[in-house]
């Protein structure tokens, strides 16, 4: 239901749309209200009913998808983050489990490139050495041991998306690539980097998966002859390819600003 109890019907919510989105269609705020984009309340006859903020979430949702290619399962992440859209009930205590968190021993062996403080492994992100990681899964607590976050550090960049925990066998716990993004993450902070610019760089993350699915859009439609397996690998080969002139740009613009 929304935080302000709304009053429009979805008819005078699409027509408020097409001002700015001229070729919105109706069907697609029912299509965005089953992806969890917008939550009408509903009247007692069942009708959906939208409050300005329903409507301010609906434009911005639209905009992202549109104008910056934002895959809708991260434009959902952007919209609670601008307050728009109220986050669902997680776990209890994922978001401040970190905080009541000991740091202890990771019960396996320590991989190569990996810094030991004390006698917990700790993984420490350089240009020279990629984290990596230990296991599959990992709580809340064995990855500020295995990285050498504090849990202070840990929820910043938890609420900043940079890690994401999820619900396995009725447990919370972060992947592997959350290990090595907290690695990264904390190599940065080490260097006295302000944590809100971290979730910048997120957003970069986003857009360019953006790009890369507006790229292969064709490659994966129903239509095409390729199976789902060639048709996900070509994707990937395109992604790489994406990713690699993306670090080429990178390059040459970081050359031109140490020059100046």
């Amino acid at each position: 239901m929304s935080v302000n109890q709304g009053g429009m019907r979805i008819g005078e919510v699409h027509a408020q749309l097409r001002k700015l989105f001229p070729e919105v269609e109706l069907s697609k705020i029912r299509y965005y209200e089953d992806k969890g984009l917008v939550q009408p309340s509903r009247s007692r006859k069942g009708y959906r009913l939208y409050s300005e903020r329903d409507v301010d979430c609906l434009r911005e949702a639209i905009r992202l998808a549109q104008e910056e290619f934002v895959p809708l399962r991260v434009v959902r992440l952007r919209l609670i983050e601008q307050g728009l859209l109220v986050a669902p009930n997680v776990t209890p205590g994922a978001r401040h489990v970190a905080r009541e968190a000991t740091v202890s021993v990771v019960s396996a062996p320590a991989p190569a490139g990996v810094a030991r403080s004390g006698s917990t492994p700790v993984v420490r992100a350089s240009n020279d050495v990629e984290p990596t990681p230990i296991k599959q899964h990992f709580s809340v607590t064995e990855l500020i041991a295995t990285t050498g976050l504090t849990p202070e550090e840990f929820n910043q960049i938890q609420a900043l998306g940079l890690v994401t925990p999820a619900e396995v066998e009725g447990e919370t716990v972060l992947s592997a690539l959350d290990v090595r993004v907290a690695a990264h993450a904390r190599a940065l902070l080490a260097r006295g980097v302000d944590a809100r610019l971290l979730g910048s760089l997120r957003r970069i993350a986003e857009r360019e998966i953006g790009v890369i699915d507006e790229l292969t859009q064709s490659l994966r439609s129903g239509g095409n002859e390729r199976s789902r397996t060639q048709a996900l690998a070509v994707v990937a080969d395109v992604a790489r390819e994406v990713t690699s002139l993306c670090n080429v740009l990178v390059e040459r613009e970081l050359s031109s600003y140490l020059r100046a």
